[in-house]
């Protein structure tokens, strides 16, 4: 997660220009030119464009600027490109008059050599180096002769983070003149469908912006491109300078019908993976607060306001406290406590209350803190399915105790031991920021920079909302053993509402025809599976996108993962492991034509003797599947088990599908008996109750469209079943669109797009039904196990959306009945115990292929009619022929009572 917080996409274009004098051209006369428009100190730059294609979150960006020296004499053209510390450039060229002269990237002491070379020769020279906190500046000038013409492209990647729901394309917009032809366009190609897209910009009004700015999407697809008039660009209408100053921002975010999303080329992976719809796992957060002396003023007031806003946010469900240091340490209350609305209270009094003080104690106030979240978890005073984190903030270095950063690394390390993450914020400047990033790194937090700005407080804020809502902890990535080689990062200690996890690498096996993705993680309130399965086949013909994709992105967004995690491991690494991870990210930076920490990009314009500098060349490619119903998706643990219990007739089986018609197995007849129940839709049957097991199943009847009200000809379904375990305070409620759980008042929503495995303890008294297990198989069915006990199949059944009649239904079917007690009733439940039938007087029906016979079952003589109805199990689109004894009128005489005695008033 450590990397899930940085804006994605910084571009500060300032393709202004340093022009100065040089001496005259000898080859071009002076003469004098009414100069067009636009010209600052002879310079006239004509056209600049921003290119970005975005496919699948990786960002290939061209940043073109062209210019012509309109002066007599020779001029010093500029160009200035500011980007983010997490963008990487990948090329860069310099073209005057026609001839073209490209950038090499190379390791840096080399390139350092080849600079200095350059420029000991007189020769221009541009050098791009990695640098700076967030932005990086690109810069390179050259001396352009009278009337001559020359042309910087920049090119740069980078995968854009989710952040807050949405990813931000964010452009920092200076040309610090007017440009006849300037745009910014945008293509964006996401597999998944584009959701929401907008574009906004600082720097101009809306009324203004909208004449200039176009955006669309549709499905996959989307575009945005600002193209501003001359005469729009002025910061007046009589102005000869430029409004176009400040910042436009693109952000989209994509369909999430599944959670997951796992896309194939040419031999490597991306995975991504963002849930929605589930509970927020209760958090212990302990605030460790520096308030030394050089917090005094509106750094302290700021800390104060923000740390306020933050209390109105927390949650009920989440424990904290407060640990403030200076020369010494001081805590709000000796525990954790539940953030109440007392607490809260008396937390705001306390927070107000905060005074600054002496010198900066950082080990103590952070060991302090650490212990305490230890000691609440061993002493079981916060919930067992909750989460805990530490976040400091201070504005300078350790000054009194312990002081050594090192130690006070190994001692936080040590106290921490794994269990949770640690997030510093950096207030500032005046402060070691390289210590406080490697420590949040090794333990699976990170740092962040609060500037000393007027703004301080929102970003303190900004932050917390950030992990204010973790949705998944103990997060484990899991692909096919022997599978797959080079993955990137695939475990994370949270998953944070808003935010999105990335997992890449390369397969081994290219030809493979499937692939399998499990994500394992800790809910609120139960453990998780969701599976991903791609069909290969499929997944090539949907990501043939020409126009959108450009080259082998899948595998140059895992060399820029691959990339940027090793950066990020070296930094806490010694010794031979630093070598090691040094050598294996120089290597892909290379490889790559990436600009990292540890490679830089010299450009040189040779004098006309000598020959060019070559440029490395760069390689490459892009799915889905679709669903066949049947039982194959099950869980590998349970999957035999389920696949053996599903061969009739060794264990009975007894369900209701389609009209609703219900079908009872009676083994010892190696014969079936069914009936159908004629209700008005909005009616809730109770098919199952058991009052030993605490298990009740209710259905509820809808019809088809248009409501036909014949009950002679109208067909009925279940449209909605409510699954419920009183001994567990678990809930369950099925629909053809979605699958709602709730333990006790917590609640989690999936949609029948999701492959996905849910897990949870609970006490029962009835033996072997303490844990629950969901397993959710996108669009065919639904497995609910109790422990050892019966297990349940939910059977989704789709029909053509467009049919003027039909519309979606369950199928609802029980296996391994004989685990719920004897005392289990409902329309289903009371024929779970050994119950026997004769037939007698066979003879033809009213229907010649339908036989008419007597049945004797219950103490009651009926007639019933020989048929047949489908056991869907197999196959949800055609069925299994299941022939039997259909009993007519709503099953009277077969059923305990009449069917209207199981009516009840709603699903739970």
């Amino acid at each position: 997660m450590a990397s899930a917080w940085w804006p994605c996409l910084i571009l500060a274009l300032l393709s202004g220009l340093a022009a100065s004098g040089f001496p005259r051209s000898p080859s071009r006369p002076l003469g004098k030119r009414s100069l067009p428009e636009g010209v600052v100190n002879g310079i006239e730059v004509y056209s600049t464009k921003i290119s970005c294609k975005v496919t699948s979150r990786f960002a290939h960006n061209v940043v073109t600027t062209r210019a012509v020296n309109r002066a007599d004499t020779a001029k010093e053209v500029s160009f200035d490109v500011e980007l983010p510390k997490t963008a990487f450039i990948t090329n860069f060229t310099l073209t005057i008059d026609g001839v073209t002269y490209p950038g090499n990237v190379k390791e840096k002491e080399v390139a350092k050599k080849q600079y200095e070379k350059a420029v000991s020769q007189g020769k221009t020279a541009g050098l791009v180096k990695a640098s700076g906190r967030k932005l990086e500046k690109f810069t390179v000038s050259v001396n352009v002769a009278a009337g001559s013409k020359v042309t910087f492209e920049l090119t740069y990647e980078e995968l854009l983070k989710r952040h807050k729901g949405k990813y931000e394309m964010y452009l920092k917009v200076q040309p610090k003149q007017l440009v006849k032809h300037f745009e910014i366009e945008a293509d964006i190609f996401e597999p998944q469908g584009i959701s929401t897209l907008d574009a906004e910009a600082s720097f101009i009004t809306n009324d203004l912006l909208g004449s200039a700015l176009t955006k669309s999407f549709s499905g996959r697809k989307g575009r945005v491109s600002f193209k501003p008039s001359m005469d729009q660009q002025r910061s007046c209408p009589t102005c000869t300078d430029s409004l176009l100053n400040g910042d436009f921002i693109i952000t989209y975010d994509v369909n999430r019908e599944s959670p997951a999303n796992v896309q194939i080329v040419n031999g490597y992976f991306v995975h991504f993976f963002a849930p929605q719809g589930l509970p927020v796992v209760p958090k212990n957060v302990v605030f460790v607060i520096d308030v030394s002396g050089s917090m005094h003023g509106r750094k302290m007031e700021q800390t104060k306001d923000a740390l306020l806003k933050i209390l109105e946010d927390v949650k009920e469900d989440d424990y904290l406290n407060f640990i403030l240091f200076s020369g010494d340490v001081t805590t709000w209350k000796d525990t954790l406590v539940q953030a109440t609305p007392e607490n809260i209270e008396e937390a705001r009094t306390f927070v107000k209350n905060i005074d600054d003080q002496g010198m900066t104690n950082i080990n103590d106030g952070l060991l302090r803190g650490i212990s305490m979240l230890n000691k609440a978890r061993e002493e079981h005073s916060v919930p067992e399915r909750s989460t805990s984190i530490v976040i400091m903030l201070t504005d300078g270095d350790p000054n009194v105790g312990e002081s050594r950063p090192e130690k006070i690394q190994e001692n936080v390390r040590n106290a921490i031991g794994g269990k949770f993450p640690l997030y510093n914020l950096g207030f500032g400047n005046n402060l070691n920021y390289n210590f406080l990033e490697s420590m949040a790194l090794e333990n699976h937090g990170l740092a962040r920079r609060i500037y000393e700005d007027s703004d301080a407080n929102l970003q303190l804020q900004g932050f917390y909302e950030e992990v204010a809502n973790p949705l998944l902890t103990g997060v484990e990535v899991e692909y096919p053993e022997n599978a797959i080689q080079d993955l990137t990062q695939s475990a994370y200690q949270h998953f944070y509402d808003g935010s999105e996890i990335v997992v890449a690498g390369r397969l081994l096996d290219e030809d493979m025809n499937n692939f399998k993705a499990d994500v394992k993680g800790h809910g609120a309130i139960n453990d998780l599976t969701f599976t991903e399965e791609v069909d290969m086949k499929e997944m090539e013909k949907a990501l043939k996108e020409q126009d959108y994709i450009f080259g082998n992105y899948i595998e140059r967004l895992w060399a820029y993962l691959t990339i940027e995690q090793l950066l990020e491991k070296r930094k806490n690494a010694h010794g031979e492991e630093k070598e090691n991870l040094t050598a294996q990210a120089l290597d892909l930076s290379l490889k790559y034509h990436f600009v990292t920490p540890l490679t830089s990009m010299v450009v040189t314009k040779p004098e006309d003797n000598e020959d060019q500098t070559a440029i490395a060349d760069k390689p490459g490619e892009g799915g889905h599947g679709e669903w066949r119903p049947d039982f194959e998706g099950l869980p590998v643990a349970r999957s035999m088990a389920y696949l053996t219990s599903y061969q009739p007739p060794q264990t009975p089986y007894y369900y209701v599908d389609g009209d609703p018609h219900f079908i009872i197995q009676v083994p010892q007849r190696d014969d079936a008996i069914c009936f159908n129940v004629d209700e008005d839709p909005g009616t809730v049957l109770r098919l199952i109750q058991d009052p030993i097991t605490g298990l009740t199943v209710n259905g509820q009847i809808i019809g088809e469209k248009g409501g036909n009200s014949d009950s002679k000809t109208r067909k009925t379904y279940f449209g909605k079943l409510g699954i419920a375990s009183a001994h567990m305070d678990f809930r369950m409620e099925v629909t053809p669109e979605k699958i709602t759980l709730w333990s006790g008042a917590a609640q989690s929503t999936f949609s029948w797009l999701d492959t996905v495995t849910v897990t949870q303890d609970g006490y029962s008294p009835a033996p072997g039904s303490q844990r629950l297990s969901v397993t959710i198989n996108r669009k065919k069915n639904m497995v609910v196990s109790f422990g050892d006990g019966v297990t349940f199949v939910v059977i989704l059944h789709q029909v053509w959306k467009k049919h003027p009649v039909h519309q979606d239904f369950l199928g609802f079917y029980v296996v391994d009945s004989h685990r719920m007690s004897a005392q289990t009733h409902g329309l289903l439940g009371q024929f779970f115990h050994p119950f026997d039938f004769k037939v007698s007087d066979i003879h033809p029906g009213s229907d010649p292929t339908k036989p008419d016979a007597t049945m004797v079952v219950k103490n009651h003589r009926l007639t019933v009619t020989r048929g047949s109805q489908k056991d869907y199990r197999k196959d949800a689109s055609v069925g299994t022929k299941v022939a039997c004894w259909f009993v007519h009128n709503n099953g009277q005489g077969l059923i305990d009572g009449v069917h209207s005695d199981y009516i009840v008033p709603n699903l739970f």
